[in-house]
C-alpha cells in the first residue's frame, strides 16, 4: 500500500525535548503516521482529555517526572490506547517496569536518531495487535450470540415437542377410554406412559440451563408422579416411593433410555405384583457408586417375578426394556429375593 493510501494513524508523542518532538514527527509522517507533540505528561493527559489517539509513545526522561511517574495516570484516561514507552537509560529494569505498568512495548532512544524508525514499527505493530484483539473479541461475541441463538432455539423445539408428545398421549388416552376391549384399553395406557415417559425428558430439557444432561432425581420423581396418574389403578392403590442419590447428572440420550426402561417396569409391578384387591409398595431405587456406575432398580413386595420362564401379557414390554438396555450398553437382571420382584440394571454415567 502506497503511504498516501494509507490510513492516517494519530500518535500522541509525550517528550520534553521540542526538537526530538519534531524530527518524530517529520521521521513517521511518510508513514502515514500524524504526531501530536506534548511535553510533560499533564499536557498529554490534557490533549487526551480533548482529543482521540490511536496510540501513545511516552519518553522516559521528562522534565520534573518520568515516564513511569506518568502511566498509571496515562493508563485511566487512555484505557486500551497502546502505550510505547521510549527510553535512553541502557537498564534493562526501566523497560521492563514499563512492561509491567501497562506499555504495550518499548524502544531504546539512540544518540543516532536509528530509534524513529523503530518507533514507527513498534507503533505499528501495537496497533495490529489492538486490531487481532478487537477481532478476537468480535469473534468471540459472535459465537457467544450464535450460541445463546441455538440454545434458545433447542429449548424451543424441546417445548413444542414436549407439548406434542403430550398431546399424542392425550389422544391415546381418549381413545383407551372409548374402546371395550380390555386389553386394548391396556396397550393403549401402556403406550401413553411410554410416550409421556419421553416427553418428561424434553420438558427437563426445555426449562434446563444445559441441555445436554438430565438431572436424574428429579426426571424420575417426575416420571413417578405421572406414571401413577396415567395408569388405571382405581383397584390397586399401590404406593410408589422413590429413593435416588441427588445431583445424578446423565446425557439426554441415556435418560431417555432410562425412562422407558423404568415406565416399562413400574408398569409390570402395577399390573402383576399384586393381586386383584390387594395392594403395596413399589420402590425405585437410585444409587450411584464411587466407580462411576450408577444402579437403577425398581421392585415391590408382590408374587414375584425371577426374569425366567413364561411372561404376561404379550412380551413387548420385555422386547422394549431390551432394546433400551441396549442402548446403555447393560442388561435388566432379576435378583433373587425372597419376596417379590427385584429389577435392577447397572450403567457407566
Amino acid at each position: 500500500m502506497a503511504p498516501t493510501d494509507m490510513p492516517l494513524v494519530r500518535v500522541l508523542y509525550i517528550d520534553d525535548d521540542p526538537g526530538i518532538g519534531r524530527l518524530v514527527e517529520r521521521a513517521l509522517a511518510p508513514r502515514g503516521i500524524a504526531v501530536a507533540h506534548v511535553p510533560d505528561g499533564e499536557a498529554g493527559l490534557a490533549r487526551l482529555a480533548r482529543e482521540a489517539f490511536d496510540a501513545i509513545a511516552l519518553d522516559h526522561n521528562l522534565a520534573s517526572e518520568t515516564g513511569l511517574d506518568v502511566m498509571p495516570r496515562l493508563r485511566r484516561v487512555a484505557g486500551d490506547t497502546p502505550v510505547i514507552y521510549v527510553t535512553g537509560s541502557e537498564d534493562a529494569r526501566v523497560a521492563v517496569a514499563a512492561l509491567k505498568a501497562g506499555a504495550a512495548d518499548y524502544v531504546w532512544k539512540d544518540v543516532q536518531g536509528h530509534f524513529r524508525e523503530l518507533l514507527a514499527e513498534a507503533i505499528q505493530s501495537a496497533l495490529a495487535q489492538v486490531r487481532m484483539k478487537r477481532e478476537a473479541e468480535e469473534a468471540q461475541r459472535a459465537i457467544r450470540e450464535a450460541k445463546d441463538r441455538a440454545e434458545l432455539l433447542l429449548h424451543e423445539v424441546n417445548h413444542r415437542v414436549a407439548n406434542s408428545l403430550a398431546l399424542v398421549a392425550s389422544l391415546a388416552r381418549l381413545q383407551a377410554n372409548a374402546v371395550a376391549d380390555s386389553a386394548a384399553r391396556s396397550a393403549l395406557l401402556e403406550m401413553q406412559a411410554r410416550i409421556m415417559a419421553v416427553a418428561g425428558i424434553h420438558r427437563r430439557l426445555y426449562t434446563s440451563s444445559d441441555v445436554r444432561v438430565v438431572e436424574l432425581g428429579s426426571y424420575l420423581m417426575s416420571l413417578v408422579d405421572e406414571l401413577s396418574a396415567a395408569i388405571n389403578v382405581a383397584d390397586k392403590k399401590n404406593v410408589v416411593v422413590l429413593q435416588a442419590d441427588a445431583d445424578v447428572r446423565v446425557p439426554t440420550d441415556k435418560a431417555v433410555s432410562i425412562g422407558v426402561i423404568v415406565t416399562e417396569l413400574m408398569t409390570n409391578a402395577y399390573k402383576y405384583a399384586y393381586p386383584e384387591g390387594s395392594h403395596g409398595e413399589i420402590r425405585v431405587v437410585l444409587r450411584r457408586s464411587t466407580d462411576g456406575l450408577l444402579t437403577i432398580a425398581v421392585e415391590d413386595d408382590g408374587v414375584g417375578w425371577k426374569g425366567s420362564g413364561a411372561t404376561q401379557g404379550t412380551g413387548l414390554g420385555t422386547r422394549v426394556i431390551t432394546a433400551m438396555a441396549s442402548n446403555l450398553q447393560t442388561t435388566v437382571d432379576y435378583a433373587p429375593v425372597p419376596k417379590g420382584t427385584h429389577a435392577v440394571f447397572k450403567f457407566r454415567i
